[in-house]
């Protein structure tokens, strides 16, 4: 997979009119837990907040599904269905997650985990492959996504090798150690760590294929490109092969829109 470092906007629209463009009957379950219910019964939070909700189609099966986790800083948000990820001839499983104050780390990532792992359990019953299951997520969600993906440990709790997933497509994530992991700790947010909360501490030659997308660099939070690049310099050194890197123009840290439509063209090259 080759690098590209910045993509045209025209480019960008081209794909959306081109890529997945066939129209299907959907369906959406929501409020799914994810979670065995004798863990829901111990705690409260859980029971509230680690859900999910599933959008896929009726009339095919085996099709490619995208594990979504919202952004927000750890902090706040909510699980959604990207407008862009809708009529695709794929399923979207969308993420809520405990948050900050109310747990600390490693807590969001173990959710994380508990619901990739869910989806791998599941979702052939909603006309799903558990070979083509793709992890993605904007910002906070982009880190849960790398993180799962990098630190095996998390997935292996639920007997879940990660180099089983199809793909990471983390959109504007840290590969640092996540800046409000650095704050529980007390660590101010422009002090950059990389222990093994960073997924840059996880780099390895072999791991699912990764697409790392980020807004402009000039125009991205405090040098989130960079370390995303750093990352893939990394991956690159121990020689992963399997790693591409998309700077769009134009753009900062609000990308998800124009960043949708590489993550369906990447899932297309994968799934041929």
């Amino acid at each position: 997979m080759r690098l590209l470092y910045k993509f045209n906007v025209l480019v960008l629209i081209f794909f959306a009119a081109a890529v997945f463009g066939q129209k299907e009957n959907y369906l959406l379950k929501e409020d799914v837990s994810y979670y065995e219910a004798d863990i829901q019964e111990t705690d409260a939070y859980i029971k509230e907040r680690c859900k999910l909700d599933i959008y896929y189609p009726t009339d095919t099966t085996n099709v490619a599904t995208v594990v979504w986790f919202h952004g927000g800083g750890l902090e706040f948000g909510q699980k959604d269905i990207p407008d862009g990820l809708k009529e695709k001839g794929i399923a979207v499983v969308s993420v809520n997650y405990r948050l900050h104050p109310k747990v600390k780390h490693p807590e969001y990532i173990k959710d994380a985990a508990a619901a990739v792992a869910w989806t791998f359990r599941n979702i052939h019953n909603y006309n799903g492959s558990p070979d083509k299951i793709f992890i993605s997520g904007h910002s906070a969600g982009g880190y849960l996504a790398s993180m799962i993906g990098m630190d095996k440990t998390y997935l292996a709790d639920h007997e879940i090798d990660a180099d089983k997933i199809a793909g990471l497509i983390p959109f504007s994530g840290h590969t640092i150690t996540h800046f409000t992991i650095r704050k529980e700790r007390g660590i101010k947010g422009t002090q950059p760590i990389i222990d093994k909360y960073a997924p840059l501490f996880h780099v390895r030659k072999e791991t699912p294929p990764i697409l790392l997308i980020t807004g402009n660099r000039e125009l991205e939070l405090l040098g989130r490109y960079e370390e995303n690049a750093y990352f893939y310099r990394m991956m690159k050194v121990v020689g992963n092969e399997e790693i591409a890197l998309m700077e769009l123009d134009g753009y900062g840290h609000n990308m998800v829109y124009p960043a949708i439509p590489l993550l369906l063209q990447f899932i297309k090259e994968q799934t041929r």
